[in-house]
């Protein structure tokens, strides 16, 4: 259980069980519907905002659109940082019950958002579903993980990471014909699909081997306190701290880029179903990018290590996010040239994909959900402050971009941690 002792890996190539493949296939459905869930509320964030705050007493002004977007995102944020609670659950009942768990939650409450009368019924309901979202990617990145054979493990992660991408552009499909004909609710209504994955999960996917064979030898204390050893202790800290820079852009570049596009194509004349049809175009243009990121990622890390690559990844997050929010965005004619960049912010928001293959490999079996599911969660708490300091901002500015574009400094922060983290390139996942 101790240091992680790396081995050289083998170069044949294991053809995958069926057992492995619907497994895969489960854990791929509900990170993309976990992504389609989470990019909803970004879609109808502007619609939603208009309809709920007069019932609630507010002024739909621009500013408190702003304001209170932000604040519900932060609100969803603290939901998803409580979810660390699904790992230590995972390490000790299993990796397929409890992702059936998280599938279940956050299907069930994006649902429940389609019925909201108020903000603060919606901000309920979205701290729920963020509790599952949440909890879906450590889940499904540990189960891979361990399920797929070591010549094949690597790929795996590159490829259940472009889940939550296709995802995004499932919503933006979904918001360019259900959303713009029957309006945001009916978009939270086909948030309840995930359910039916969830028992796909239940009745059709076994644990993993390798965690059934270490969980006769596990050690007995509770999982959290395992990752905070002397030997896991710096790695954890650093893995938060990087996962925590990687979640304050995502909610800058991802979650305010269709609010964004709105805006441009609202100074550009358009109105009614041609705004949304540009949000939806312009979210589908970033995530083909960040597929596209996805897929490169793992061949990229493989040859100049994990954590060359991502500073790759985290310095195209820096330098898209000045152009995209900091420049395009104030352009006369905006949309072009932000279209472009956002396909580039695409490729590098591709950056969480190295953490489903990083992270699984400098932890053994018995606390590796923990440790997955606390660096993710984690972050979601200063990610939530960050986000409300960027509505706060976006408010008292009475802009968008600037506020947002501010974020890139995260990225630069983040440069500055990559180089104390664990090199395991070359290595096996640790027993």
């Amino acid at each position: 259980m101790g240091q992680m002792i790396g081995q050289t890996v083998p170069q044949s190539r294991t053809p995958l069980t069926r057992q492995q493949r619907s497994g895969f296939w489960a854990a791929w459905t509900g990170w993309l519907l976990d992504g389609m869930d989470s990019v909803i509320y970004a879609l109808v964030l502007g619609p939603a905002m208009v309809t709920l705050l007069p019932k609630s007493g507010i002024a739909a002004t621009t500013g408190n659109v702003g304001l209170y977007g932000a604040i519900l995102f932060a609100l969803f944020l603290v939901g998803w940082g409580l979810s660390m609670v699904w790992g230590p659950l995972a390490d000790r009942v299993g990796r397929a019950r409890i992702l059936m768990v998280t599938i279940l939650v956050y299907a069930v409450f994006t649902f429940l958002s389609g019925f909201a009368q108020n903000i603060w019924e919606l901000a309920i309901f979205r701290l729920l579903a963020g509790l599952g979202i949440g909890g879906e990617w450590s889940m499904a990145g540990t189960f891979v993980a361990e399920s797929w054979p070591e010549d094949r493990r690597k790929m795996g992660a590159g490829y259940l990471q472009t889940a939550y991408y296709a995802g995004f552009f499932v919503a933006a499909a979904l918001n360019y014909t259900v959303g713009a004909t029957f309006g945001w609710r009916a978009m939270f209504f086909v948030g309840l699909i995930p359910a039916f994955v969830s028992f796909w999960v239940l009745f059709g996917v076994r644990e993993p081997e390798r965690f059934e064979q270490a969980k006769q030898r596990a050690d007995k204390r509770l999982p959290l306190a395992k990752i905070f050893d002397p030997a896991y202790r710096k790695r954890t800290l650093i893995n938060s701290v990087l996962l925590t820079v990687a979640i304050i852009g995502l909610w800058a570049g991802t979650v305010y880029e269709p609010t964004a596009v709105e805006e441009v194509a609202k100074r550009l004349g358009d109105t009614g179903a041609q705004i949304v049809h540009m949000a939806s175009f312009s979210t589908g243009i970033l995530s083909i990018g960040t597929i596209i990121g996805c897929l490169l990622l793992v061949p990229l890390a493989e040859r100049f290590g994990r954590k060359a690559t991502l500073a790759g990844y985290f310095s195209l997050m820096l330098v898209s996010i000045v152009l995209a929010f900091g420049w395009a965005f104030y352009l006369p004619h905006a949309i072009t040239p932000l279209l472009v960049i956002l396909f580039f912010l695409g490729i590098g928001g591709a950056n969480f994909a190295m953490f489903s293959l990083w992270l699984p490999e400098q932890y053994p079996t018995d606390r590796r959900a923990s440790a997955f599911a606390f660096s993710t969660s984690i972050g979601r708490f200063i990610g939530a402050g960050v986000t409300f300091l960027i509505g706060a901002l976006i408010h008292g500015m009475g802009t968008l971009g600037t506020p947002v574009a501010l974020t890139a400094i995260a990225f630069g922060i983040g440069l500055l941690f990559i180089p104390a983290g664990v090199e395991t390139r070359g290595l096996t996942l640790p027993e």
